[in-house]
């Protein structure tokens, strides 16, 4: 958009305070807000800096909406700052990159931990530690067995599953208990994540004590370590705080910048204990936000400002933050004054203590590498947070499987892992085409309930990826797709092939995705191969451990009907009679 284009734009606009987004192929540019529309739009016409002009040289339209007043505004332009995700504008990143916890709204709920919930379900969170949140789950399900399964698991069962077994769930699917009492055991779950940690703490110190009694130690150990977990999950203890008079909850920000990126750490205190810490990454561009009135030394600043709205808009605000310098936004002040928040920025004593603790969280966070935008930034896509990896096992064309696994920003994402059994062909191409056909049309026509990936990742070389973008055409999914081949562990792409230095950190994220597609989808053609009848069932001393290590050793029967009775007899339990039996009833050479 030229200058002159903007100034004519500009003198439409009332001089009322409002919103503006300058907008580019659908997509969302930058978003600001204004005491006077009109004359913060005219500004752009001569922007103060060389990133707002690229902005506004890329920008195809404008567009505004009023508000009655300038607090109304400053929310405004965080609620789309954070919808849109505008490339121009310091950032807070989305809160679905952190784990929640999801309870469904099925008849009988499922509990879950996801990073994408649905939207009829009751979720809490997001919590900072996965690990924390799985151990709290797992308690939870084992105390009121509320269940965790998929719900084609869950119909049409005519008996308990396994978790039943192991205590992890009451079997709601075949009555083992009705429907009153597990939506019970359900609210009790909710109690819990309510903040009343004795529904799960009580019943779990109890257990401890059975077991100790019984000299059942290493069962105690096990629950004393999950009781750990358990009672600190609220917040159980901590450094204290100190606070003024009224000032219950305090909230302390430390922020540490690395080129784009940025991370605010969080300390939060309730009642002089400091009782949570928590690391939000944040993307802040090079130039500061042309539309604060920080000048170019003063990058931190304008993170705080834009954090403190974005991060509060939607949720409590303390009674009280302590920041490590000023945020330097009269407006965002306002909205905190008038809320009844202090500000502070402490120079000495205790709370300056707690400011430097904040500014070493942040600070060893930052320092990470980002694999994942180092990953983006190579295959020249905007994001590669959300990754699919791909494979095929089967034994000479038998027990033919395929895995889908999901990483999200460079983790495991198990709960979006997926598998499917394909039909038996010894045609690695053909299975790979039939692997992406399955998950491309189940995206197209909206029988998946999981995101979109950035990318795709083929574990294979230039024709299994050949196979997958063919079968991607097929359906039109539009997915970025690339290989990884495992030998020389070259990149390759629709356009070119990269080999990357063996210590690149995008290399490393495409292999350990690469690497767990492979594990999956070999312990799923395991399982499905030892699990089939087979010609071997009904051979005199062969019973089922001894089938599997036949075919674990050979691969198929058919490799098996081929084998020297001395190769039968290098199996363990296998004897000269059992060798003979098993040529004799497959007819072996």
């Amino acid at each position: 958009m030229d200058a002159a284009t903007l100034r004519d734009r500009a003198s439409d606009l009332p001089r009322e305070p409002g919103v503006y987004q300058f907008l580019a192929d659908d997509r969302t540019l930058y978003v600001g807000k204004a005491v006077d529309l009109r004359s913060r739009v005219r500004s752009y016409a001569d922007p103060r800096s060389a990133r707002i002009r690229r902005m506004v040289d890329r920008a195809a339209d404008l567009d505004v909406a009023v508000t009655d007043t300038e607090t109304q505004a400053l929310l405004l332009e965080a609620n789309l700052i954070k919808r849109h995700q505008p490339r121009y504008n310091v950032r807070l990143k989305d809160d679905k990159s952190y784990p929640l916890v999801q309870l469904t709204d099925h008849e009988f709920p499922r509990i879950e931990v996801t990073r994408d919930p649905g939207e009829e379900a009751t979720v809490y969170g997001p919590f900072t530690s996965k690990g924390e949140v799985e151990t709290v789950v797992k308690a939870l399900r084992e105390t009121f067995g509320v269940r965790g399964c998929s719900d084609h698991k869950f119909a049409n069962r005519e008996r308990p599953c396994l978790d039943f077994e192991v205590g992890l769930c009451t079997a709601p699917c075949t009555g083992e208990i009705d429907e009153p009492g597990y939506l019970a055991d359900v609210e009790s779950v909710k109690r819990f994540f309510s903040g009343e940690t004795g529904v799960l703490a009580d019943p779990l110190r109890t257990e401890m004590e059975t077991a100790s009694e019984a000299q059942n130690f290493e069962r105690a150990a096990n629950l004393r370590d999950r009781l750990e977990v358990v009672t600190s999950f609220h917040g159980g203890g901590g450094e204290a705080v100190s606070s003024r008079g009224h000032e219950r909850s305090v909230d302390v920000l430390g922020v540490a910048i690395e080129g784009e990126d940025a991370t605010v750490a969080r300390l939060h205190a309730e009642g002089g204990q400091l009782v949570e810490r928590e690391r939000h990454p944040v993307t802040a561009p090079d130039d500061p936000d042309e539309d604060t009135d920080h000048d170019e030394h003063e990058p931190v600043a304008a993170v705080l400002a834009a954090f403190l709205v974005q991060y509060y808009a939607e949720r409590s605000l303390p009674d009280a933050v302590l920041l490590p310098e000023h945020h330097g936004d009269d407006e965002v002040a306002a909205w905190l004054d008038a809320e009844g928040v202090a500000v502070r920025v402490p120079g000495a004593g205790r709370e300056a203590k707690l400011v430097d603790l904040a500014l070493k969280n942040a600070r060893r966070h930052v320092g990470r590498r980002d694999e994942s935008g180092a990953l983006a930034a190579e295959l020249g896509l905007d994001s590669v947070s959300r990754i699919e990896g791909f494979d095929v096992s089967h034994a000479q064309g038998t027990a033919v499987v395929g895995s889908d696994v999901t990483f999200v920003d460079g983790q495991p994402e198990k709960a979006d892992y997926r598998r499917k059994k394909l039909s038996e062909e010894n045609d690695d191409y053909a299975n790979m085409h039939d692997l992406l056909h399955w998950r491309a049309s189940r995206a197209v026509e909206g029988r998946d309930d999981r995101p979109d990936p950035d990318l795709l990742l083929i574990d294979g070389g230039e024709g299994q990826l050949g196979a997958a973008l063919d079968a991607l055409a097929d359906v039109g999914w539009d997915v970025p797709a690339v290989a990884l081949a495992k030998q020389e562990e070259l990149v390759i792409t629709p356009d070119r092939t990269y080999d990357w230095p063996s210590d690149a950190p995008h290399l490393h994220l495409l292999q350990r995705v690469r690497d767990e597609s492979h594990r999956f989808a070999v312990q799923y053609h395991q399982t499905l191969r030892d699990s089939v009848e087979t010609a071997l069932d009904g051979v005199p001393g062969v019973g089922p451990e001894t089938r599997k290590r036949l075919l674990r050793r050979f691969g198929s029967v058919e490799n098996t009907r081929s084998a020297s009775l001395s190769e039968l007899r290098s199996v363990d339990g296998v004897g000269a009679q059992t060798a003979e039996s098993i040529r004799t009833h497959l007819g072996g050479r």
